[in-house]
């Protein structure tokens, strides 16, 4: 089984990438949530589950191109 080096890095790189969303998506939802009487709490709140919501997908995305790497490499021998 050989794993693709470059596609490995990739997704790699979309995990690193989704780390700090991670921590600062429920952080700003927390701080929305707080402050509701505030006149920017929709637009903070909304900002907050794009945040979060981007933080899954690129999950999802280096997940995905991680076993694509280990997975798909057996095909072009």
């Amino acid at each position: 089984m050989a794993t693709d080096k470059n596609i490995l890095a990739k997704g790699v790189k979309y995990l690193a990438g989704a780390l700090p969303l991670l921590f600062l998506g429920p952080v700003i939802i927390n701080s929305a949530f707080k402050n509701e009487k505030h006149p920017l709490y929709p637009y903070i709140l909304a900002l907050g589950i794009i945040i979060a919501l981007t933080a899954m997908f690129l999950i999802y995305k280096g997940i995905n191109t991680l076993v694509k790497s280990m997975f798909d490499g057996d095909k072009n021998n």
